[in-house]
């Protein structure tokens, strides 16, 4: 039985980020944006079900502004990662 793997943290990228290797600081930031992209994504998720336990600030446009400069960014840097042939 194969051992399961929990989802990567924020804290679990902080030594990445002061990596000497800039491929380790660049996978770093490219996981930072997608646990927060899904974070942001799965609070979007619990709005339009009416499961939120808060009231959101913000108009539900910025938050779709804000969701899609982040999956431009995150296909920025897959793009780079391609060309830069760093592995994410």
């Amino acid at each position: 039985m194969s051992e399961c793997k929990r989802e990567m943290r924020l804290d679990d990228t902080a030594e990445m980020m002061s990596s000497p290797d800039y491929k380790e600081r660049f996978r770093a930031e490219y996981y930072q944006i997608v646990i927060r992209y899904r974070k942001l994504k799965a609070m979007l998720d619990k709005w339009d079900q009416d499961m939120l336990d808060f009231e959101p600030t913000c108009p539900r446009s910025t938050y779709n502004m804000q969701v899609k400069a982040m999956t431009d960014y995150i296909a920025v840097l897959e793009a780079r990662a391609v060309m830069e042939s760093v592995k994410l």
